[in-house]
């Protein structure tokens, strides 16, 4: 298994740097914050520390039942985080290889497993001047005879971007001529800076496995809950495979998962992500169009800015200049396979952004100015 460069590179320092630009959710809430918000302090201490149901509680399963039309408990596993989601996910689709075909730029862990399993990936490119849409040609090039899985990020990561009605139906149409399943990462779904949150792929196509967690759009990425939502049968596989990984989500951290996600708290969390979101992406906005070397779409969602730079520096080399220079962390572009790119997460309080961003432009500014022409 080839190393995971973007987590082995946030996992070493994301907590040895004074900003980390590098997370791509918001700033999270404390215990006391969420259990404050669900009126909840005295149920807590009376939490069991004992083994939990394996594939999540009843009561979890419904209430991320909810959140898909038509689904119910037996549809729902709960995982720790997204990753074991998609880890499970994958390897039930792709043990013993296949092909599997990849939207991209996207979260390179999947890339990595269908590596890993023996598959072959064929690469679907969003186009940075579509809009970071994909072109229906290449996608229907990209999904064969051989694929056994579509994997699609909405909304997406690194750029922010929700697929536009065109782009799902393209996507769904690949998939079904070629009898293959979609894995749907939608961890991001509910971080949105303005409309409806993003429709799942979830009752759009029979064979759909949608991932989510609580991490990116809830704030609570130190509960390590992720799920993912399949067709019974499907769901019982991947519960099947949990087995040999995790076995249990913590019997504390379910308990905590059902108070967010219960119907009267749920909004007030998500509330709280825009507010982080819109005075972070102004901060981080002002803030690059000021220095004039960044080409970017605003993101439709999450709290990650994909920004392209004019400095004649290779981005790894950028990124690791900023957290031994300056103490800041970044994600490279070439942990997306797009060098010359950088990734910022914005979703800090704006005072420790501002200064985060500002070491940012300590190291960049000088280096603009030698390549400028005179």
């Amino acid at each position: 298994m080839k190393p995971f460069a973007m987590e082995r590179w946030q996992s070493t320092y994301e907590n040895r740097v004074a900003y980390n630009l590098s997370e791509s959710g918001v700033h999270p809430l404390t215990l006391g914050e969420l259990v404050e918000m669900a009126g909840a302090s005295r149920a807590i201490p009376g939490i069991s520390l004992g083994y939990g149901q394996s594939n999540g509680s009843d009561e979890l399963r419904e209430l991320i039942a909810a959140l898909y039309p038509g689904a119910s408990e037996a549809n729902v596993v709960v995982t720790n985080g997204s990753a074991e989601a998609n880890f499970i996910a994958m390897w039930e689709l792709l043990e013993g290889g296949g092909e599997a075909a990849i939207v991209m730029p996207a979260y390179m862990q999947t890339h990595g497993l269908a590596d890993a399993f023996g598959a072959s990936v064929r690469e679907i490119w969003l186009r940075e001047e579509h809009g970071w849409q994909p072109d229906p040609d290449e996608i229907a090039s990209a999904v064969t005879s051989r694929t056994r899985v579509v994997v699609i990020t909405n909304p997406n990561n690194p750029t922010g971007a929700v697929l536009s009605a065109e782009a799902r139906d393209a996507l769904i149409r690949a998939a079904d001529h070629a009898g293959a399943w979609i894995l749907a990462d939608e961890v991001y779904t509910g971080a949105e800076l303005r409309g409806p949150e993003t429709r799942t792929f979830w009752g759009e196509y029979p064979r759909v496995i949608a991932t989510g967690s609580l991490s990116k759009a809830y704030g609570l990425p130190g509960l390590r809950i992720g799920w993912v939502t399949a067709p019974a049968d499907m769901a019982a596989k991947l519960w099947a495979r949990k087995d040999y990984t995790t076995i249990a989500p913590g019997n504390l951290t379910d308990r905590l998962a059902a108070l967010a996600l219960d119907p009267t708290l749920r909004p007030r969390l998500l509330q709280r992500t825009r507010a982080i979101l819109h005075a972070g992406l102004e901060v981080l906005s002002a803030w690059a169009d000021s220095l004039g070397i960044f080409e970017y779409r605003r993101p439709d969602a999450g709290a990650i800015c994909f920004m392209r730079y004019r400095v004649p520096i290779p981005s790894l080399e950028l990124a690791e200049r900023l957290r031994v220079e300056q103490d800041v962390l970044i994600v490279p572009g070439a942990h997306f396979g797009m060098d010359s790119y950088v990734r910022f997460g914005y979703g800090l309080p704006p005072a420790d952004l501002s200064a985060a961003l500002q070491r940012v432009g300590a190291l960049l500014q000088p280096l603009a100015t030698a390549t400028t022409p005179r």
